[in-house]
């Protein structure tokens, strides 16, 4: 009886992947997205990227005249592939967001983002569209 289960649950899953190939829509959360809803989401994400890379290279996070930028060219050396990570700055595992917070804080001398805003949903996003592509590593160093 497994065997059957499994041959039909494969059945099924191809028959979905097939049908939703066929006809442009992609389901997510049981709810079918057209491809101008999808255009929509990217164009949302873009403007995320772009008021983070705005915010990326503004010295106004912090007291010190400088920005990101300064010792992250482009985001360069920030990894958010490898987030979650044990970080030694901070003695304990953090995600993306409490590395970026720490170097608003730390480097930078300026106040803390909430981490659900959106200066710092921009902030993230700017950071890993530099590394679109790259593999997750999560902990690695």
């Amino acid at each position: 009886m497994t065997i059957k289960k499994g041959i039909l649950t494969s059945l099924c899953i191809t028959a979905l992947i097939v049908f939703a190939g066929y006809t442009g829509i992609v389901f997510a959360h049981g709810q079918p997205h057209s491809a101008q809803d999808l255009k929509l989401f990217e164009m949302a994400y873009q403007k995320a990227v772009d008021q983070g890379y705005k915010i990326f290279h503004d010295a106004k996070l912090g007291t010190t005249g400088q920005s990101c930028d300064m010792c992250h060219p482009d985001a360069a050396n920030t990894h958010p592939e490898t987030y979650p990570k044990y970080q030694t700055q901070i003695k304990k595992v953090i995600g993306l967001r409490d590395m970026i917070n720490w170097c608003i804080l730390n480097p930078l001398k300026g106040k803390e983002l909430a981490p659900d805003s959106e200066e710092m949903i921009a902030l993230e996003a700017y950071i890993t569209n530099q590394r679109k592509g790259t593999p997750l590593a999560p902990g690695k160093h």
